[in-house]
């Protein structure tokens, strides 16, 4: 698609990943409106490549083809799409809205029926991978809703991630999201606690890693908790411990409406959750080696 052709953006939320969506976007000259609600510097950083910015998601939606959300909570979302300055009060006939974002697929569903009756569209595509792949445009992209709206959009998806997925029904793809982050988290949470127990009987975490990534149990979220827990470096994957609690709480609800008990991810969802009210929320996940590590100093 020509720079001339390409659809005008709205993007709402410029987090971590938002900004770093947003970069991608304004690097192949997509013509772009943002609005963002905690960091000024992050909007005045797109503003100067060429962004505009608008004063309410009623405005965003008035003016663009696309909307785009990547939020953190479902309460965000729907926050910026109802009301009388959400997406729904100024959105155009045949917009598509996309939330990247991971959602409560109810929620999802929900928005997805409200804006059908205002005659626009919605899908759901949350993300994988980290915002350095976005800044390049190789995130993987777990999209739901319409087969057509997913071909209206898909050429824009594929500027935006490397691995680009049309997975069913709107709610499919936070749905995945969902089971994908709880089996992720499950892992580094575990991967975490084993450096600890490590430390307790006398074994160097160095050790442990070099048996333990060259045998099955292998894996880059390995790699991400090792980052921290033998080299010091816990920015490997900047995902906070307070997201992840999150997201297993959706996970356990979405598993509670199947009716399908769950029976590890509830134990992941408590040591996320405790070492969230114990000062560690703000700080990545690979940070839990050191909450693990202060919980076992204390009873010795």
């Amino acid at each position: 698609m020509s720079v001339k052709n390409r659809p005008s953006i709205g993007f709402i939320g410029l987090g971590l990943m938002g900004s770093a969506m947003v970069n991608r976007l304004l690097d192949l000259e997509y013509p772009l409106t943002v609005l963002g609600n905690r960091s000024r510097e992050r909007i005045e950083a797109a503003l100067a490549r060429g962004a505009n910015e608008a004063k309410s998601a009623r405005e965003i939606a008035q003016n663009n083809d696309i909307v785009m959300l990547c939020m953190g909570t479902s309460k965000q979302v729907e926050s910026r799409i109802f009301g009388p300055d959400g997406v729904i009060s100024g959105v155009k006939e045949g917009t598509i809205v996309i939330d990247f974002g991971t959602s409560e697929p109810e929620s999802t569903k929900h928005i997805g029926d409200e804006l059908k009756k205002v005659g626009a569209h919605y899908m759901d595509a949350p993300l994988g991978r980290t915002p350095g792949h976005a800044l390049n445009g190789l995130l993987n992209i777990m999209a739901a809703g319409e087969i057509e709206d997913f071909h209206a959009v898909e050429s824009v998806l594929n500027d935006l991630g490397e691995n680009v997925y049309h997975l069913g029904a709107l709610g499919a793809g936070h749905t995945l999201k969902l089971i994908n982050n709880f089996y992720s988290m499950t892992v580094a949470t575990a991967m975490s606690e084993a450096f600890v127990v490590a430390d307790k009987a006398g074994i160097e975490r160095a050790k442990l890693y070099d048996v333990m990534s060259n045998g099955p149990a292998y894996s880059p979220m390995m790699d991400f908790v090792k980052a921290n827990a033998v080299d010091g470096d816990s920015t490997k994957l900047a995902f906070a411990i307070e997201n992840a609690c999150k997201d297993l709480t959706y996970f356990t609800a979405m598993t509670d409406s199947l009716k399908a008990p769950t029976f590890i991810a509830p134990a992941t969802k408590q040591a996320l959750a405790m070492a969230t009210q114990n000062g560690f929320g703000g700080k990545d996940v690979p940070v839990m080696v050191d909450y693990f590590a202060a919980t076992f100093a204390n009873n010795p």
